[in-house]
């Protein structure tokens, strides 16, 4: 039973880099003609490229994702088959993540054609430079006025 509560928590976190991925570039969308500057933030839109950089890593050199390979091993740890759950939200969770009945080359282009997008919204939008903190400069006292 633990094995296959432990397979649900790792599709749940699947899931939550899907949704990281997909839902940050919707936000970004949503965040550069309102000007907001949140969006520029260097740390959310590095990583952001570099997960979805990843996903296209993988399926250029046709790497299976790690975290599925741990769900499908945790599955058949657990006595389950490695397409599905037990739990209903782990079905859910999984029939969420993965389409049956296509074929690679239909993934391999969806994760390239995402990671086109997250690059235009770089070249587009792009993040502010890191800011490291300075010392401010303190500003000299204005010369007297002599008449």
């Amino acid at each position: 039973m633990w094995y296959g509560l432990a397979a649900d928590l790792v599709v749940a976190i699947h899931v939550a880099y899907v949704a990281y991925v997909v839902l940050g570039q919707l936000a970004i969308c949503i965040a550069a003609p309102m000007k907001w500057q949140w969006a520029k933030n260097p740390w959310f839109r590095f990583t952001h490229l570099g997960a979805i950089g990843y996903v296209a890593y993988e399926a250029i050199f046709s790497i299976r994702c790690p975290l599925t390979i741990w769900e499908e091993k945790l599955r058949e740890l657990a006595g389950q088959a490695p397409s599905g759950s037990e739990t209903f939200l782990g079905r859910l969770l999984h029939d969420l993540l993965f389409i049956e009945n296509q074929p690679e080359s239909f993934f391999t282009a969806l994760y390239l054609g995402m990671l086109l997008i997250v690059v235009q919204g770089l070249v587009m939008y792009p993040p502010r430079w890191f800011r490291f903190s300075r010392k401010p400069k303190t500003e000299a006292a204005p010369a007297p006025v002599t008449a």
